[in-house]
């Protein structure tokens, strides 16, 4: 359980999107209310949109704002409970039985005593479950697990309990914050979606992109940053397999910066296209579009 002392939540939108902006998080009014919704009702905060868009992080600046610790569970295919909620410490449980041999227990006392806390280790849920409300539950990349993971989340996005059989239900005192995001590599169940607030985060307009990158990097030329938002903006335009998001205009930014360039042009974009583009095949027709471009950024 974490030691932080949580900051009671803002007690109004607006409120919200200057506590985010402090943290380096621009959110739009949309965005903003589905999450202060979410925070009033304590209700999961479901987030789909594209890679990169800034779904993750604002997890990161809620947890941050609020002064709690954020608790992330890091979906993949094939995660399972045991990976998600808790598992046993086997290892412990056998020096315990060793220990045990010797007080020639029967079999009930020593199944009881090997199956209480002392020997459960938490899980990202678990751990949220018993935060006391003190905590962030980022829920990250839905949709990459299977869809009996996804069930399994149901009642626990609904009331908040599991149930370990060794021990009985253990419920969440106080409901942490939740967030769920998704990339929509595949559709989730609507049974999923009626239990969250949902909300879908698309590629930022350049005027709202230069705020964000202007707040990100705030000692970075305006020439140049303007320069590659309009590019990035661009390339988003093209047929590619994966588009920039904002971290890759950050991350384009930065890059200029290391080589010690304050201009986005030919030569410099070739150099660093490396960190805005992450696909060969994006990467060819990229180079073979790059004074175009350059010239219409």
């Amino acid at each position: 359980m974490s030691d932080t002392n949580p900051t009671p939540s803002p007690s109004s939108v607006l409120e919200l999107q200057e506590r985010l902006r402090t943290a380096g998080y621009l959110a739009g009014r949309g965005l903003a209310t589905a999450a202060f919704i979410g925070l009033r009702l304590g209700r999961p905060i479901l987030l789909e949109g594209e890679v990169g868009v800034g779904k993750t992080e604002l997890a990161k600046c809620l947890a941050e704002i609020h002064g709690r610790e954020l608790i992330r569970l890091q979906c993949y295919e094939g995660i399972d409970t045991q990976q998600a909620l808790y598992e046993w410490d086997y290892a412990r449980q056998m020096l315990h039985v060793r220990a045990l041999s010797a007080r020639e227990l029967n079999d009930s006392e020593t199944t009881a005593s090997l199956y209480g806390t002392d020997f459960l280790l938490e899980r990202p849920l678990l751990q949220a479950i018993r935060s006391g409300g003190n905590a962030v539950l980022l829920i990250d990349e839905i949709d990459r697990a299977d869809d009996e993971f996804e069930a399994f989340l149901l009642e626990l996005l609904s009331d908040f309990q599991i149930t370990i059989p060794e021990i009985g239900t253990v419920a969440a005192a106080e409901r942490p914050i939740v967030v769920l995001t998704s990339n929509r590599t595949r559709e989730l169940h609507d049974a999923l979606k009626r239990r969250c607030l949902y909300h879908w985060i698309g590629f930022p307009s350049i005027v709202e992109e230069l705020d964000i990158v202007r707040l990100r990097v705030p000692d970075v030329a305006d020439t140049l940053v303007e320069q590659v938002v309009n590019a990035v903006h661009q390339l988003r335009d093209m047929d590619l397999a994966k588009p920039p998001g904002i971290a890759e205009t950050l991350d384009w930014v930065d890059a200029l910066g290391v080589v010690g360039s304050d201009t986005l042009n030919i030569e410099t974009a070739a150099d660093t296209l490396g960190s805005v583009i992450k696909d060969r095949d994006d990467l060819e027709l990229v180079h073979a579009e790059l004074e175009r471009v350059i010239a219409d950024g």
